[in-house]
């Protein structure tokens, strides 16, 4: 038996009730040692509703992310675990989510993940049995009580709150509405964005599809650091552009850094007159969120929203 009660999930309490909702993004270690993750999810404590754990983002190798988000819990921090299907079967994903529900894990992102040759083992086998819809089909399932054959699990079901990512910013319309549309009737809950660079996109997105929709959408901020990782991401990430006029001033800039955080801020403000919430992303700098979060003038959480310490 568990020797303590599970954590009720804030999370999903917030998105429930509509309240803006902030999350933020971590890597797991690159090695055994979660010390710098733990430092890093332990700075976004009572500023975010929960943290996302990625899942061999970029097809990299790091510690798994069921491991790393049961970490965070341990921790009295509340993930997102995020879960791509390239390197599991069927079977490995029911047995990770079971046992993720079995940990205290609540929320689920549910991704199709990125191709093999994009990371650093290129020459590794894919799987991709799963695809995003596919996969969230299956969490309802479990949901239910059933296995991927409708099967009924002997020892009860799970209660995992699941998600989807979304690109606004898709260049096909009917695309991204179609592939919207099949997340919704395959039991998607909330929805996280890309990282935007294009608000009037944003907009004609919660307009047409984000909004009736009746989910959550928390639009993807990224931190950038400089001009030049500014260029990289518009040569290196499909379908995002960075518009020249943030590229410009985060060249003239005296700090480069300082410009980018104030830069982050403006857009947070921005999607907090469209969307539901803000997914942040600072890649080894998430200590900053809270500073970029204060200077968009959005407080603390209060203590109602605050995760529950598992540990308690």
């Amino acid at each position: 038996m568990l020797a303590h009660p599970l954590p009720i999930s804030s999370f999903r309490t917030a998105a429930l009730s509509g309240e803006f909702l902030i999350t933020a993004e971590v890597a797991p270690p690159k090695g055994s040692n979660p010390a710098h993750m733990l430092a890093m999810a332990e700075t976004l404590k009572g500023r975010v509703h929960a943290v996302n754990v990625t899942d061999g983002s970029r097809a990299v190798m790091r510690m798994c992310s069921l491991v790393s988000s049961a970490l965070l819990l341990q921790n009295g921090i509340e993930p997102i675990w995020q879960v791509a299907c390239r390197d599991r079967n069927s079977i490995g994903l029911q047995a990770d989510l079971m046992g993720a529900h079995a940990l205290g894990i609540r929320n689920v992102l549910a991704l199709t993940g990125d191709p093999v040759k994009a990371g650093d083992h290129p020459e590794a086998k894919a799987v991709f049995e799963l695809e995003s819809v596919r996969l969230l089909q299956l969490i309802r399932q479990l949901n239910l009580g059933l296995d991927l054959h409708e099967k009924p699990l002997t020892d009860e079901a799970t209660d995992l709150f699941a998600g989807a990512a979304v690109d606004p910013q898709c260049g096909s319309w009917s695309g991204l509405q179609r592939r919207c549309d099949r997340k919704l009737a395959a039991g998607a809950q909330f929805f996280q964005s890309q990282l935007i660079s294009d608000f009037d996109r944003l907009a004609k997105f919660m307009d047409h599809i984000g909004s009736p929709s009746g989910k959550p959408v928390l639009a993807g901020i990224f931190l950038l650091k400089s001009a030049k990782n500014a260029q990289f991401i518009n040569r290196c990430v499909p379908g995002v552009q960075i518009p020249d006029g943030i590229i410009d001033r985060l060249e003239r800039a005296a700090e480069p850094l300082q410009e980018g955080m104030m830069i982050a801020a403006e857009q947070v403000q921005l999607a907090m007159k469209l969307c539901h919430g803000v997914h942040m992303m600072a890649v080894k700098r998430e200590d900053l969120i809270p500073q970029i979060l204060d200077l968009a003038g959005i407080a603390p959480l209060t203590k109602s929203t605050v995760p529950v310490d598992s540990r308690a």
